[in-house]
């Protein structure tokens, strides 16, 4: 029987080290997994006549290290993104903007794009597009066109 591997919080500052079990963090790779998972993914947003206008600033960069935060704390890395940002409260950062279910279902074919372009074993692969699902799922707001 298979285990699923589960998102782990990330470990305390001053952890004396000891044998401690990988988080999916370190499982996919770390930063570089992620930091790939995420320009891939805004390559595709960039042209997107519906996705790109929902991104504030013209230069989809700052957008990109957000999203990389996010994603390496909720996976068990870095805790970056609420030392920067606060508690991550996802759905009402995006209130501002019209996820209808076109929005949803354009955010899911860039990511799958993206996490297809990493080619990770079959048991992550499934374990980060599970939550990515739920998490653009959750993310509607409106199902006005």
């Amino acid at each position: 029987m298979t285990i699923p591997i589960q998102p782990t919080p990330p470990r305390p500052s001053g952890d004396p080290g000891g044998e401690t079990a990988a988080t999916f963090y370190d499982q996919i790779g770390g930063r570089e997994t992620f930091r790939r998972l995420v320009d891939a993914f805004y390559r595709g947003v960039a042209d997107d006549p519906v996705l790109k206008p929902m991104y504030p600033e013209d230069d989809l960069g700052p957008a990109a290290e957000r999203l990389t935060m996010f994603l390496e704390q909720y996976w068990g890395g870095p805790g970056t993104y609420s030392e920067q940002r606060g508690h991550p409260r996802l759905r009402m950062r995006h209130m501002p903007f019209k996820v209808n279910p076109d929005a949803r279902d354009r955010w899911l074919l860039h990511m799958r794009a993206a996490v297809d372009e990493l080619d990770l074993p079959p048991l992550a692969e499934e374990t980060l597009w599970s939550y990515l699902e739920r998490a653009a799922h959750a993310m509607v707001n409106t199902f006005e066109a």
